[in-house]
């Protein structure tokens, strides 16, 4: 896969998702401003890509602020913290990768500023390959759930382009198929923007796992028929019950997998488990654009101008419609959560 977010001669460079499947094109972002904006504006997006893109961005944004006392340094980094914690509400890989580069920030306290800025550098590079070690554990285990000749759902994108590389539900899949299990992807369109469409299809091509696109209303049909035998979904924020926000119709095939006796699984790192909120009804679901409803990419109207819109990004699955929970330390009733990552 080409790399969803890296740091490359002095810029974070982002694949632009909003290009794909029909443009393979590059952003390079030279200053924090330009990357909270690519993260609002969906040129690069799932949790943890975002939690790493956010990590660059404090990186990218430190090295232009001009000054040698470590105070004021600190206090030009926290306001670039708090720019680039606007960007987006709902997924908390984005704060807690900002607070992971503020901890660090505190930590190099003793050193000089020029020494800090590499080392935030160092830092953000870390978030990014330790996203990727823990997405090919999480594939391991949720491969072991698997078996040759199933099935697979999925919703929205949650592959190698919604994480530094490999992917939480994909990489499940991705794990599967590189164990030579005989699988087959149903890729919902996930409707607005149609990231189910645009990248898991595309993505899934690339690595030639034989993947079929349906519209979003589709799933129940095929769940009657029989020919879905697992969900496997990832999540942009995990309560400590164990409730799951994620990408808008997570819900609704969650109750159908629920209807139909079939398994719905989540596979997420530990950056998306939030211990601080309590319930599903706590997580802020943000709400975009009518455009992305009344327009396909903005430009070809499907709707009659003026008319009302509801266009929250994501919706919460309640814990009890949840199977098993996906990490890198093993798959979790949604109740064994807290305990397992609470220490």
């Amino acid at each position: 896969m080409v790399p969803t977010v890296e740091w490359k001669d002095g810029a974070v460079r982002l694949l632009d998702q909003s290009r794909l499947p029909t443009h393979v094109e590059f952003l390079d972002c030279r200053d924090y401003q330009a990357v909270a904006q690519a993260i609002r504006e969906l040129k690069v997006r799932g949790a943890p890509a975002i939690g790493v893109t956010a990590a660059m961005g404090v990186a990218l944004g430190a090295q232009a602020l001009q000054t040698t006392d470590y105070d004021e340094f600190a206090k030009g980094v926290g306001a670039i913290c708090d720019h680039l914690a606007t960007s987006r509400p709902t997924a908390v890989n984005l704060f807690w990768a900002i607070a992971r580069m503020k901890h660090k920030l505190a930590a190099l306290r003793s050193k000089s500023v020029s020494a800090i800025k590499n080392d935030l550098i160092t830092e953000s590079q870390a978030i990014l390959d330790e996203d990727i070690a823990l997405c090919k554990a999480m594939g391991q285990h949720g491969a072991a759930l698997i078996r040759s000749g199933q099935t697979i759902l999925t919703h929205c994108n949650a592959g190698a382009l919604a994480t530094a590389g490999y992917g939480t539900a994909l990489g499940v899949i991705r794990a599967a198929w590189e164990q030579g299990k005989q699988i087959r992807v149903i890729a919902d369109e996930t409707r607005p923007v149609l990231q189910g469409a645009r990248l898991t299809a595309w993505e899934l091509m690339q690595d030639k796992i034989p993947v079929t696109l349906i519209t979003d209303n589709m799933a129940g049909f095929l769940m009657r028929q029989g020919k879905i035998q697992l969900c496997v979904v990832g999540a942009d924020r995990i309560a400590a019950n164990g409730d799951i926000a994620n990408k808008i119709g997570t819900y609704s095939v969650a109750v159908l997998a629920r209807a139909h006796n079939i398994p719905f699984y989540v596979a997420a790192p530990y950056s998306t488990i939030d211990l601080k909120t309590a319930s599903g009804d706590d997580i802020p679901i943000e709400q975009r654009s009518p455009l992305e409803v009344t327009a396909i990419h903005g430009s070809h109207p499907v709707a009659p101008a003026g008319v009302a819109v509801f266009n929250p990004a994501f919706d919460v699955t309640p814990a009890d419609l949840i199977t098993g929970i996906i990490t890198e330390r093993g798959v979790f009733k949604p109740g064994e959560l807290a305990g397992a990552f609470r220490a």
